[in-house]
């Protein structure tokens, strides 16, 4: 098993056990709500959360597995060699976006939660670690990418 795969491995058990906390929150919150009629004060903030986590470390997996949305109508009628160029200049452009944005950005946001000492209103937890996400999500786009671009040049070689 290669490196690539252990992250997709780690990725989905993480995902799945996300997921279930999240499904499992939405229920006690509509059971505490509606049968119980004394609803969780902590529900709704935890289901927000988990729910960032599940978005952030998603669109990774699934930049990870190549089944992003896309619009694949230009690749399809290019030759093999121009439509990897082209998918090779797609993912530079995910490096950009990952490394400006998710990796320098969410970096910032998540050490100024921080350092600001701000936590959230039900559950007192740091924001710094719902935000913190962000660049680990933004790191595993880099490398998904990174690796992408690798396996494209091998294919470009091996076309021409």
């Amino acid at each position: 098993m290669n490196l690539r795969q252990k992250i997709d491995k780690i990725l989905e058990v993480f995902l799945v056990v996300i997921m279930s906390a999240l499904v499992i929150d939405v229920v006690w919150q509509v059971a505490s709500r509606y049968i119980f009629g004394n609803p969780s004060s902590f529900t709704d903030e935890l289901a927000v959360f988990l729910l960032i986590w599940v978005g952030m470390a998603g669109a990774a997996y699934v930049k990870g597995k190549n089944e992003h949305l896309a619009i694949d109508i230009l690749p399809d009628k290019l030759k093999p060699v121009n439509k990897n160029r082209l998918l090779i200049f797609i993912n530079i452009l995910i490096i950009i976006f990952s490394i400006t944005i998710m990796i320098v950005g969410g970096t910032w946001l998540t050490y100024t939660r921080f350092q600001m000492g701000q936590v959230s209103s039900a559950l007192q937890v740091p924001l710094g670690y719902v935000y913190m996400i962000l660049p680990i999500s933004g790191l595993l786009m880099l490398y998904y990418s990174i690796d992408d671009i690798i396996k494209l040049n091998k294919e470009i070689k091996n076309i021409k």
